[in-house]
């Protein structure tokens, strides 16, 4: 993987998208229904594309809005549709599209009152705490990704991301609405729409409702510096709310919305991208850990968290999530005693040694959030993470917070940790390495055509012929998920000391290898060699 020579530097103005021909394209440009390229295609967080691509137009977003109204019809969901959006310039013209077919619809819909952002954890929160009415929600967002893209994602009464039935069967619909020229799309004025949506308050909700999660009289108390980046994303207006309404001592490093993201550092690739696990997006932020006790950066809708602190820098998302179990499964006494810890199947092995110290079982999912949704709900599980920056878990007494990612939580438990126990979550995870060893976890990409990628999607553990991996004996070979025999897209194999996991990329001609090494780099770099034979093996056989 090249990194790009200004990975990290400032963006300048040739790196900015050009947001008058994006929105133009939006409305002008229209999608061709035989390629697969400018089709509807919910991944694992709803359609996502660029008008410039014709993947991400106004056709798209209607016929997906009354796809969505079908569905909601078919299942009898009569409760409200709470609809929010994020700060890329596209947001807004989705949002405008979809709510003029939810109205035709008659689907009653709640809009911000404050006419602001809205994260998709003030979503979920919304949706759970209306699901005696039955809600549902739409965030207009493609999350992290660059400034050109848009986003639409549909989550159902349970409050987290849609399952993949639920998603086929909008993306299927949608498709033939377009095939269809959108004929039996409902549609009426945006100003009759805008005056028959109803008004929430997001925001107040939300951030009123945090002492029930976060112990945030310690952090007052304590008076943890912190200082919150929200990238220009929709958590901009949330971070000064928290900090007045609970009196913290907490700096809105960045309170700048710009559609270009022009303030942002470019990403490996070269790329503006708001993401809060790199390094390179988060240089700015890094640059300014001196200042905190506890830096923090949100993505675009605020559903990833990132965690920077003095003495570590940009912590790895796998160390924090890991600090995270550790404190958590200590600090809350009103979670069932038998709540366990939900992790994707490409998160570090270290929360496996972590789990097992504490005596808590250990749900390992593949990829995608929608699986700790159950667990969350019914308090089963207390915490569900994954190796993006993506978790959240339950109230301080083991009821329901939110089924989808909170990055605000997660940024906040940093600096309640610091609150409480004097100690930065870097400094917690060196005791977690003392006690557990170090790992050295990495991903690569390798190249594949799609045949190959079709193939890795849907191998057997029998088509794996290897007995060894870097040296030691293989000691499970996994296409479905131990935590609930879900199949994983792809193949994990595991030793005593080391693992590594290789998916499909759903976008790209490449499979990705996630590889960790409790013996330190080189026999990680051993592990990464030799997983390619391993797959390239079980491919050709």
């Amino acid at each position: 993987m090249s990194v790009h020579p200004r990975a990290g530097a400032q963006a300048q103005r040739s790196d900015l998208v050009d947001v008058p021909r994006l929105i133009t394209s939006y409305y002008a440009e229209h999608p061709d229904v035989e390629d697969p390229a400018q089709q509807v295609a919910f991944g694992t967080s709803g359609h996502r594309g660029s008008s410039l691509r014709r993947s991400f137009n106004e056709d798209h977003i209607v016929a997906v809005s009354q796809a969505i109204c079908e569905y909601r019809a078919a299942q009898g969901y009569t409760g409200p549709l709470f609809l929010g959006k994020d700060t890329h310039a596209l947001s807004e013209p989705a949002t405008v599209s979809a709510l003029e077919v939810f109205a035709a619809n008659g689907v009653q819909v709640l809009v911000d009152s404050r006419d602001g952002y809205t994260p998709t954890p003030a979503l979920s929160h919304a949706i759970l705490t209306h699901r005696h009415l039955g809600a549902d929600g739409v965030v207009v967002t493609p999350s992290h990704n660059p400034p050109e893209d848009g986003g639409f994602k549909y989550n159902p009464p349970h409050g987290g991301p849609a399952d993949t039935d639920v998603t086929k069967w909008i993306q299927d619909r949608a498709n033939a609405l377009l095939a269809d020229n959108l004929n039996g799309v409902k549609r009426i004025p945006y100003a009759r729409a805008k005056e028959a949506a109803g008004r929430f308050d997001f925001l107040a909700a939300y951030v009123d409702d945090l002492p029930s999660v976060i112990d945030m009289a310690a952090i007052a108390d304590a008076k943890v510096r912190i200082g919150a980046d929200p990238l220009g994303g929709a958590s901009v207006a949330y971070w000064g709310a928290i900090a007045e309404r609970h009196k913290l001592d907490l700096t809105v490093v960045n309170p700048d919305v710009d559609p270009t993201f022009g303030f942002m550092t470019l990403d490996w690739d070269g790329k503006i991208r708001m993401d809060c696990s790199s390094p390179n997006a988060m240089a700015s932020l890094i640059g300014k850990r001196a200042d905190y006790q506890v830096a923090t950066g949100n993505d675009a809708d605020a559903d990833r968290h990132g965690i920077v602190t003095p003495d570590a820098g940009l912590m790895n998302p796998n160390h924090f999530l890991a600090v995270a179990i550790q404190y958590l499964f200590q600090a809350r006494d009103g979670w069932r005693a038998d709540a366990a810890i939900g992790k994707t199947l490409v998160s570090s092995s270290m929360i496996d040694r972590v789990a097992a110290d504490l005596g808590r079982t250990l749900i390992e999912v593949p990829v995608g959030f929608k699986w700790f949704v159950p667990g969350l709900l019914d308090g089963s599980v207390g915490f569900g993470g994954e190796e993006s920056a993506g978790a959240s878990f339950l109230r301080r007494d083991g009821q329901v917070w939110t089924t989808d990612k909170d990055g605000l939580l997660l940024c906040l438990l940093a600096a309640e940790i610091i609150a409480t126990t004097g100690r930065s979550p870097s400094e917690h995870y060196a005791d977690l390495v003392a006690r557990h060893g170090a790992p050295a976890y990495a991903r690569i990409d390798v190249a594949s055509t799609r045949e190959e990628k079709a193939v890795l999607g849907k191998l057997s553990p029998e088509q794996v012929t290897a007995t060894e991996l870097a040296g030691e004996p293989i000691t499970a070979k996994l296409t479905a998920a131990p935590g609930n025999g879900a199949p994983i897209g792809g193949l994990k194999v595991v030793t005593a000391s080391g693992w590594f996991a290789a998916r499909p990329s759903g976008t790209e001609d490449v499979y990705k290898v996630y590889a960790e090494s409790f013996q330190g780099p080189e026999h990680l770099e051993r592990i990464q060699q030799e997983a390619r034979g391993v797959v390239s093996a079980a491919l050709a056989g």
